[in-house]
C-alpha cells in the first residue's frame, strides 16, 4: 500500500507537470492573433480559415443546458462543414444552439476564426452516436463527416470564437476552455496517506517490538 500511494502521489505530480504546460500552451494561444489556417496545426492554436460553410450539412454534438430569458433550454454544439478550394474540408463547432432551433439550409461564403481542437475518442460507457441522426458525443471529425456524407475531412475540428450577442445563434465559444488543474491537491492526498500508512506502522511496530515486563 505505501508503494502504491506513493506511486499515485509521483504520478499526480506528473500529471501537474503535464497539465500546467497544457494551460501555458493555452494562454499562448489565446494572446496569440488568429494566423491563416497551417496545413499540420496544433491544437489551441487560433487560425483564420476562408471557404464555403456548408449550412445544408448540418450536425450535432454534445449537450448543454443553458439559461435563456425563457429558463433552462437543452441544446448541443451546432457543427458544420467549411469547404476549401484545393484542401479537405474543415468541420467547424459554430457554437450552441436550442434542441430545436431552426437551421440555416443554404451554402454561404464565410471566414471562421476560432481555435483547433483535437479529435475525441468516445467515452467507455458514455453516451453513444447516432451518424444516422447525425447526433454526436464525441468529437471525432473522420465519424461527423462520414454521416454527412463527405469522403475526407481535416482531422481536427476548427471551434469558432466570437462575442456575446443576446439572440444571435449559434452562441459561439467566448474563450479558450481552461480544464481543472487539481493534481497538486491530489497529490498531497497520495503523500498524506502514505504518511499516515507510515505512521500507523510505526506505532504497531514499537507496541510489536516493546519487550513485556
Amino acid at each position: 500500500m505505501l508503494a502504491l500511494t506513493i506511486g499515485l502521489g509521483v504520478w499526480q505530480i506528473q500529471r501537474l507537470s503535464w497539465k500546467t504546460a497544457l494551460l501555458a500552451e493555452i494562454d499562448r494561444g489565446e494572446a496569440a492573433p488568429a494566423i491563416p489556417l497551417p496545413a499540420d496545426p496544433r491544437p489551441f492554436t487560433k487560425v483564420r480559415v476562408t471557404g464555403l460553410l456548408r449550412q445544408d450539412l448540418a450536425a450535432l454534438y454534445g449537450i448543454e443546458v443553458r439559461t435563456t430569458q425563457a429558463g433552462p433550454v437543452l441544446g448541443a454544439f451546432l457543427l458544420n462543414p467549411l469547404e476549401r478550394p484545393g484542401a479537405d474540408p474543415v468541420i467547424v463547432d459554430r457554437g450552441w444552439v436550442p434542441g430545436e432551433a431552426p437551421r440555416d439550409t443554404t451554402p454561404v461564403p464565410a471566414t471562421v476564426e476560432g481555435y483547433i481542437r483535437a479529435p475525441e475518442q468516445p467515452i467507455r460507457f458514455g453516451a453513444t452516436d447516432d451518424p444516422a441522426a447525425r447526433r454526436f458525443y464525441a468529437l471525432d471529425p473522420a465519424a461527423i463527416g462520414a454521416s454527412l456524407g463527405l469522403q475526407r475531412v481535416a482531422p481536427y475540428t476548427l471551434v469558432a470564437l466570437g462575442s456575446a450577442a443576446a439572440g444571435v445563434l449559434p452562441e459561439p465559444a467566448l474563450a479558450l476552455p481552461r480544464p481543472a488543474n487539481n493534481h497538486f491537491i491530489y497529490a498531497l492526498t497520495w503523500f498524506g496517506l502514505a504518511g499516515a500508512l507510515l505512521a500507523v506502522f510505526g506505532v504497531y511496530a514499537r507496541k510489536s517490538l516493546k519487550v513485556q515486563p
